[in-house]
């Protein structure tokens, strides 16, 4: 079984052809976490901290509830989804397996059908698929990719994204909340800020590099989306806060 350790390396060594993709099965979940958990904390610690007025208390607590909350929220929601997946893999794969055993030359055709539609012709298709249906687990494998469109390699362990995710998440989360447990009150703001921000930026730079667009406009971009957020959270718990305090 690889190891998590084993695909993030395998995603950051250099691409040895420009059509790669090996790294998208670590890089959307990774980066998808660890900016929700970044944004979403950032949103949340500036909105307490307007309402609050800064109060540095209630913006660890909030910080902190966010950073759990949200990491378990995604880990289930990531768990859940996957175990759903290899759950229906395992309902067609079975299904399948019957099909061949008492229809086989029903799914014949149908394998027959999808390569022609291919571009083959009949002849080259009925080659390849009497080669295949002489492996009934190649055949199996065949079917349940060509047929109906899944497979087991992309779908993952459902712990593994349940965890990663949980850990991305609370990575990014736990940026905006750092100012806030090492510095002073007076500064802890402006740097929970800055760090977030500046976090986005290195985020979207080191997506561009298996994206393989321009680095500094990714960079912008999350940047820019980030600051948005936070900007926009930031009013809407001054208001409150002034409500509330009158």
């Amino acid at each position: 079984m690889v190891s998590v350790s084993d695909r993030v390396r395998a995603a950051l060594a250099r691409p040895t052809s420009p059509h790669e993709t090996r790294g998208a099965s670590v890089v959307r979940p990774v980066v998808f976490g660890a900016t929700d958990g970044l944004v979403a904390n950032l949103s949340l610690i500036m909105g307490v901290a307007a309402a609050a007025r800064e109060d540095p208390h209630s913006v660890v607590v909030a910080g902190i509830a966010g950073l759990l909350a949200g990491g378990f929220s995604m880990a289930v929601g990531e768990y859940v989804s996957v175990r759903s997946q290899r759950e229906l893999l395992d309902y067609q794969v079975e299904l399948q397996r019957d099909q061949l055993r008492y229809t086989p030359e029903q799914e014949r055709a149908i394998l027959v059908d999808i390569y022609t539609s291919k571009g083959l012709s009949a002849m080259e298709a009925d080659l390849i698929v009497d080669r295949i249906l002489a492996d009934p687990e190649r055949a199996l494998d065949t079917f349940v990719r060509e047929e109906i469109g899944l497979s087991a390699e992309t779908m993952g362990s459902p712990y593994t994204a349940g965890l990663g995710s949980f850990l991305a998440f609370s990575g990014g989360a736990f940026v905006p909340l750092v100012p806030y447990l090492l510095a002073g009150p007076a500064l802890a703001f402006p740097l929970s800020i800055g760090l977030a921000i500046a976090t986005l930026f290195a985020v979207g730079m080191g997506v561009s590099r298996l994206t393989h667009r321009q680095p500094l406009r990714s960079g912008l971009r999350q940047a820019a989306l980030g600051a948005a957020a936070a900007i926009v959270t930031y009013a809407v718990g001054a208001l409150l806060g002034a409500a509330v305090h009158g």
